[in-house]
C-alpha cells in the first residue's frame, strides 16, 4: 500500500508514516470482532519531536508549537520536543497537556487512508492493528473500558464512518497544503536555519535541519508575486509559520517543567 504522508524525517518511499508499523485495510470478515477503546491515550506520541500539521490547524498550533519545515519536500511540522525522540506535551500516563492544542495526525490514530492496490486512484481506511487501543473483542470481553466496534455485521459503525470523514478531510487538508508549499517555494521563500535553545538552568541545545520562510525575502516579494501567493491561500499559512517563532518560548517553558518535574521524582 502507498500512503501518500508526510514524514517527520527523510525517509525511503516504502517507510511506514509517523506512528504507524502494522496497518491493515479494514474488512468485516476479517476485522469483525475488532473495535476501539475509547480512553485518550497519547502514549503512542511520546517519542515525537516533531509532528506534521496541515495548513487549516495551523492558527490553533501556532499558539503552542514553532511551526517549521523539513526535508527535501518542505514537509510542515509543530516542533514539540527539544530533544530527539522526547515529546514535551505528553505525560508518563499518555495525557496531552492542556490546553495545548493536539494536532489532527494524532487525532486520527491508528486510521489512515492508504490507496487500494485492486483499484487504481482509490483510497481505502485502515487501521494499525500495532496500536494498543485497537482491541479484539472475542479476546477481551469482559473489559471494564467502553470499546466502539469497527462493523455490525457486514456494515461499518458511526465511528468508523466518522473515522473516515475525517481522514479524508485530512486528506483534503493535506493536499492543499501540499499545494501551498510548492507554491511559497516556487518563489524561493524557504531557507535553512538552525535555533539555539537555552534551558532554564544554562542547558544550551542546537536545533537543525529544518526550514523556516526568509522574512526579509519575503518583504521583497513583488505585488504580483504577492498577489499569486495570496490568490493561493498560501499566506495564512506563512503568517501562522511566522507568528508561530513566538513558540519558541512556550517549548523552552515545557522542558523546563518536564524537568523540574523529573528532579521531584
Amino acid at each position: 500500500m502507498a500512503y501518500n504522508e508526510a514524514m517527520t524525517q527523510a525517509a525511503p518511499a516504502d517507510a511506514m508514516p509517523l506512528f504507524y508499523s502494522k496497518p491493515e485495510a479494514l474488512n468485516p470478515v476479517r476485522h469483525g470482532s475488532l473495535g476501539l477503546t475509547a480512553r485518550g491515550d497519547f502514549t503512542f506520541a511520546r517519542t515525537a519531536h516533531a509532528i506534521p500539521v496541515v495548513a487549516s490547524e495551523m492558527p490553533a498550533a501556532m499558539r503552542s508549537y514553532p511551526i517549521v519545515f523539513i526535508g527535501p519536500g518542505k514537509a510542515p511540522v509543530i516542533i514539540t520536543g527539544v530533544r530527539q525522540g522526547e515529546n514535551l506535551f505528553v505525560d508518563g500516563d499518555g495525557r496531552w497537556t492542556a490546553p495545548h492544542y493536539i494536532p489532527a495526525y494524532v487525532r486520527r490514530y491508528p486510521f489512515i487512508l492508504a490507496e487500494d492496490p485492486t483499484t487504481a486512484g482509490r483510497l481505502t481506511l485502515c487501521v494499525d492493528r500495532a496500536s494498543e487501543r485497537v482491541i479484539d473483542q472475542l479476546m477481551a470481553p469482559f473489559r471494564e473500558d467502553k470499546i466502539a466496534p469497527f462493523f455490525s455485521g457486514n456494515e461499518p459503525t458511526e465511528a468508523t464512518k466518522q473515522a473516515l470523514a475525517f481522514c479524508n478531510q485530512f486528506q483534503i487538508d493535506f493536499r492543499a497544503t501540499r499545494e501551498m508549499i510548492d507554491k511559497i517555494d516556487a518563489h524561493g521563500l524557504f531557507a535553512p536555519r538552525q535555533s539555539k535553545v537555552t534551558l532554564e538552568g544554562g542547558e544550551v541545545l542546537n536545533l537543525t535541519d529544518f526550514q523556516v520562510i526568509d522574512e526579509p525575502a519575503f518583504n521583497k516579494l513583488s505585488d504580483e508575486a504577492f498577489l499569486d501567493l495570496r490568490k493561493s491561500g498560501a499566506l495564512g499559512l506563512l503568517y501562522c509559520h511566522l507568528a508561530s517563532t513566538n513558540s519558541w518560548t512556550s517549548l523552552v517553558h515545557q522542558a523546563s517543567l518536564r524537568k523540574a518535574d523529573r528532579q521531584a521524582s
